[in-house]
């Protein structure tokens, strides 16, 4: 059957920040005395839960309290370069290519996300919008996406998400929907079309295929 609701994700999808995590989480190396990262090798190594992206870059364990403090040196350094950050080219079309309902689920703080939707001119585009409600980000997202399409009263045969990251497709893979996963975001391309998953160079192109599952 057709899927009749769009879940987007936020950051590294419908916002081009990638070069703002990439800065941010050399951020937190630098301030443990680890060694920076690119933008390609940040792609080609990225993963959830962070603290194991982490834990691979820097060469040994990074327990919970190490992880936290890394989690806040990254999101104050993210915040600064925020003002700075644009749509994706092709996001505002891409929205409007969709002729069922919208929400965005984001990995980034609820209440931060929130008014920044209104400041990209986001306002009634979506019928919902979540992001975390706790302190320290840094988890898988199937918990957090269960939690969305359950306040939405949607099931997960109803779905498809539209995300950058291998742990966006096990999320959808988690409530039964179904997942396109975007090459412009913070994932090596190649990584995602290993995964067998559909995947798009463009927004709108995500959305023409989200059409078809």
């Amino acid at each position: 059957m057709a899927r009749t609701h769009l879940v987007w994700d936020w950051n590294g999808t419908l916002l081009d920040d990638l070069s703002l995590v990439v800065s941010s989480t050399n951020e937190a190396f630098a301030a443990v005395g680890g060694r920076s990262v690119d933008a390609d090798e940040h792609r080609s190594r990225f993963r959830r839960p962070v603290a194991e992206f982490y834990a691979e870059i820097l060469e040994r364990a990074v327990d919970d309290e190490e992880f936290g403090r890394l989690d806040r040196i990254f999101h104050d350094a993210y915040r600064l370069g925020l003002t700075n950050m644009t749509l994706a080219a092709d996001a505002s079309a891409a929205l409007k290519e969709w002729h069922g309902s919208q929400s965005l689920l984001s990995m980034w703080f609820h209440s931060e996300l929130v008014p920044a939707i209104e400041t990209y001119g986001l306002t009634g585009v979506f019928t919902r919008v979540d992001g975390l409600r706790t302190e320290i980000g840094g988890h898988l997202k199937a918990g957090h996406l269960a939690e969305h399409i359950a306040e939405l009263g949607v099931t997960g045969d109803q779905v498809v998400l539209i995300g950058d990251s291998l742990d966006d497709a096990a999320a959808a893979d988690a409530v039964g929907g179904q997942i396109v996963l975007y090459t412009g975001g913070f994932t090596d391309p190649s990584r995602l079309r290993a995964s067998g998953r559909p995947v798009a160079d463009t927004l709108v192109e995500a959305v023409a295929i989200a059409r078809t599952l």
